[in-house]
């Protein structure tokens, strides 16, 4: 992947992934990787947007899961269209998809990628108790959450602009890449700010949260008066800006790295921050099935709903609609499912019953009984 960098500029970056990689193994292992980790976390991400959806249109719906539906369509945008390019890229080992995409990529990617670590830092003031909402119609969702989303669109939107405005294509022998090339003539104003945009869109935020849930969770578990439901909530919040903040910090140490001018880091470390952005976004809803009791309730529902759709073939069993826990549905279906057979079992046929009525309404007399001495017995 070397290439010489022009005397004219003041960092040279590929866009879209690595190029010119020398070795047939990354050929092959980025892409299949890249294709797992979007498919896993596609898949997941999916999930949780239904299951959210699903809760609001049955008025269950919270601040805070506004929130969550965001940043599960921000990781769905990042898989779906950051991670196929990245794969493609890896994979031709030059750039094949225009200048269009070329120009875009890098900023799209950062614009999610920035929209998340402002949308977790914004649900420290959301709540976590459902939305009041009217009979009929959608739930009452507060202004200022429709406000709070938007401008953190259009700020997520700005701050990576000079990404799009440095990206452009280059000739190669015979082939063409895509570099990010800053003018030597912008190098001391975009220095200054290649400092404060990481500082401002990862690092404070990052810590404003977990030291915001981190102390609340303390204050939930010790002092709240009811802090079984508050302290899962907030301890979910917490794993989810831990976990964002440890994954995207190789991406933006390498990215403030290469910005700033020191010497080009490892390829390894550059691939692997990158790896580490699409595991981020498939690894938040790992946490939000297993932790979230809401989000783990409504997947089991979809799967009970799904198993009684393949099981229409079997008129014994019956599957009942219920807008319950999910929990407690699956145990109750389970509990049907055993004690039917239970009580088949319990019927008995009529001729035996008819046999053992006659046995029990028969009067043994005292001349025929077999054992007349047990008799004695119980008469002395």
């Amino acid at each position: 992947m070397d290439i010489n960098r022009p005397a004219n500029v003041s960092f040279f970056d590929f866009v879209g992934g690595v190029q010119l990689l020398q070795g047939e193994e990354t050929r092959t292992v980025m892409p299949v990787v890249l294709i797992g980790i979007c498919v896993s976390g596609a898949v997941g991400n999916l999930l949780v947007l239904l299951i959210l959806i699903r809760d609001f249109r049955n008025k269950r719906g919270s601040e805070v899961k506004v929130f969550l539906s965001s940043l599960a369509s921000l990781d769905l945008a990042i898989l779906l269209l950051c991670a196929p390019v990245r794969a493609i890229t890896y994979y031709k080992q030059t750039w094949t998809l225009g200048s269009f995409v070329c120009s875009t990529t890098d900023w799209f990617q950062h614009s999610c990628v920035v929209a998340k670590t402002l949308l977790l830092a914004v649900t420290t003031r959301a709540k976590h108790t459902l939305v009041p909402s009217p009979n009929t119609g959608p739930p009452n969702i507060p202004t200022w959450i429709h406000g709070a989303v938007a401008f953190i669109c259009v700020v997520s939107m700005m701050f990576p602009i000079p990404q799009m405005l440095f990206a452009s294509l280059v000739p190669h022998a015979r082939d063409t890449i895509c570099v990010s090339r800053m003018p030597a003539c912008a190098a001391d104003f975009m220095s200054l700010f290649y400092k404060i945009y990481p500082t401002a869109c990862y690092v404070v935020p990052v810590i404003f949260t977990i030291a915001y849930y981190t102390k609340a969770l303390h204050t939930a578990v010790n002092h709240a008066p009811s802090p079984q439901h508050q302290s899962k909530v907030t301890l979910v919040l917490l794993c989810l800006s831990g976990a964002l903040g440890l994954m995207l910090l190789p991406e933006w140490g390498t990215f403030t790295w290469i910005r700033l001018g020191y010497n080009k880091p490892p390829v390894g470390l550059i691939i692997f921050a990158q790896v580490m952005v699409y595991a981020c976004s498939s690894f938040s809803p790992v946490i939000l099935m297993t932790m979230y009791d809401d989000v783990r309730q409504g997947l089991i529902q979809i799967w009970f709903i799904a198993s009684c759709r393949g099981s229409k073939q079997l008129p014994s069993i019956k599957c009942q609609k219920t807008e319950g826990n999910g929990a407690e549905v699956g145990a109750k279906s389970v509990e049907n499912a055993i004690a039917q057979p239970a009580q088949e079992g319990e019927k008995t046929i009529p001729d035996v019953e008819h046999f053992w009525t006659g046995r029990r309404n028969t009067h043994v007399e005292v001349e025929q009984d077999p054992v007349p001495w047990e008799r004695e017995e119980k008469m002395l």
